[in-house]
This record gives structure tokens, C-alpha cells and sequence, in this order.
């Protein structure tokens, strides 16, 4: 179990980061947490790996705790994914206004940010409490990016709530690989534009299913394989409409 979760900190703190930009390779990542210095990184990239583990060792004692979800569990989260690189920013709502580069959703004016997150944890706390735990994890990540709350880090941040929820409920953290990252963003899109959150969850429960994968076999258990391809039935379910630019690579679950 002690390896398993080393494994998943390196994991997930490298398609994170990498689904942002950053460069270090999976290898690499690693060895920025154990405390080697990549020579050809720069000092940011290494400070986001090491920011990402600690964001992650803080998501833990929040589980550990049993601490609601609320503004203050964000902004401590977003600290940390900042801290060192933009501190004047971090933990901080935006206050001026943001593009998302090639999305065609528009995040809101940044004055009405606070509103806005003060009506997410609302409904967090009311709504969502009645969803299906997996599903209650995809829509505070969608919603939450939606409202873009922060100058930068919002992805990271948003991907950290998503699995802070489902550790809550008792499910294995959903590691968003960058290979699956086209889709991911299809996917926000399509629940930010068209209110159609579908897909969204589609790709979030089959990564969680996929996450069970490690402890099955850590307990020599059999892993049945059933092979789920898009089908043209199931575009239809998910009513996606561009499905011509998915490159989600879907694993067997």
C-alpha cells in the first residue's frame, strides 16, 4: 500500500503538471520529489512538481480530518500550487479578466467571482450532496473551472477537488493522463458551453474504474477485462458535438 501511493503521488503530480505544459517526463518527476535537481528544467517546473505533492499531502490530511469542502480548502490548495511561482496570485481570486487559449467558453467577469464561488460551495453543500459520488467529483471539477477562479493553477486545482471528493466517498484518486488530455478538454467544453456534463463524467468514471486496477493486483485478485469502445450509439447517449476531435485513448474497465 506504501508503494501504491508513492506511485500515485508520482502519477498523478506528473500528468497534472504535464496536461499544463510542463515538461519533466514521468522519470523525471520523480526525481524532483526525491530531491535531484533536472538539469534543462527550469526552477518553475520543478517548483510545480514539488508543489504538486505538497497540494497533495495537504488534500490527504483534509481526508484525514473529514474537513467539508468550502472556499478556504480551495484557496489553501491553490497556495500551495503557486507558491514560489506567483505568490502574489496565489490563493487569490483573480482580478482581472481571462481567456481560456482555444476554448470557446468565456469565464465570467472577474467581479463576479467571489458571487460566483460563494453559489459553487452552495450548492455543493445542497445539490450535489444528492448526486452519485463520481459524478458529485466531475461536476466541482467542471463547475469550478468554469468559473476560472484564479489567474492561473485552475486545472490543477480543480483536478485536486475532483479527487479530494472521490477519496472522501472511498474511490481511488482519477488520474487524468496528458494522453487523454484532447478529450478532457472536449469534454469541459461541451459541460461549459452546452450544459451537457455527460461526457465529462463518462471519462471520469472510467478512470476511476481504471484506478482500482493497482489494488487488484497488489491483492492478486483477477481483473476482468471488458473492452467499452465510443461507439456511434454511445456518441449519440453522449450527444458530444465534436466527436471527431476526441483522442482519448480509453483503457479496458
Amino acid at each position: 500500500m506504501r508503494n501504491l501511493r508513492e506511485d500515485l503521488i508520482v502519477r498523478w503530480t506528473y500528468h497534472s503538471n504535464a496536461i499544463e505544459g510542463n515538461t519533466l517526463t514521468l522519470q523525471e518527476t520523480k526525481g524532483v520529489l526525491e530531491g535531484i535537481t533536472i538539469g534543462g528544467k527550469s526552477i518553475r517546473e520543478h517548483l510545480e512538481a514539488v508543489n504538486h505533492k505538497n497540494a497533495i499531502l495537504l488534500l490527504e490530511d483534509l481526508v484525514q480530518k473529514n474537513e467539508p469542502l468550502t472556499e478556504w480548502t480551495i484557496q489553501s490548495l491553490h497556495q500551495l500550487i503557486l507558491k514560489g511561482i506567483d505568490d502574489d496570485n496565489a490563493g487569490r481570486y483573480r482580478s482581472v479578466n481571462v481567456r481560456i487559449s482555444g476554448a470557446e467558453h468565456l469565464p465570467p467577469d472577474q467581479v463576479r467571482v467571489p458571487e460566483l464561488m460563494e453559489q459553487f460551495i452552495t450548492w455543493y453543500q445542497t445539490e450535489a450532496m444528492a448526486l452519485h459520488p463520481v459524478e458529485r467529483a466531475a461536476r466541482v471539477h467542471s463547475d469550478f473551472v468554469k468559473i476560472h477562479p484564479f489567474v492561473d493553477g485552475n486545472g490543477r486545482t480543480g483536478r485536486l477537488l475532483m479527487n479530494l471528493e472521490l477519496i472522501k466517498a472511498g474511490y481511488p484518486p482519477a488520474v487524468l493522463t496528458v494522453d487523454q488530455r484532447l478529450a478532457y478538454y472536449t469534454f469541459l467544453e461541451e459541460a461549459h458551453v452546452n450544459g451537457n456534463h455527460e461526457p465529462f463524467v463518462w471519462q471520469v468514471s472510467r478512470i476511476v474504474k481504471e484506478g482500482f486496477r493497482p489494488y487488484f493486483h497488489a491483492l492478486g485478485l483477477a481483473w476482468e477485462e471488458t473492452p467499452e469502445s465510443m461507439t456511434p450509439e454511445l456518441l449519440e447517449r453522449l450527444k458530444v458535438t465534436n466527436p471527431a476531435s476526441f483522442d482519448y485513448k480509453r483503457s479496458n474497465a
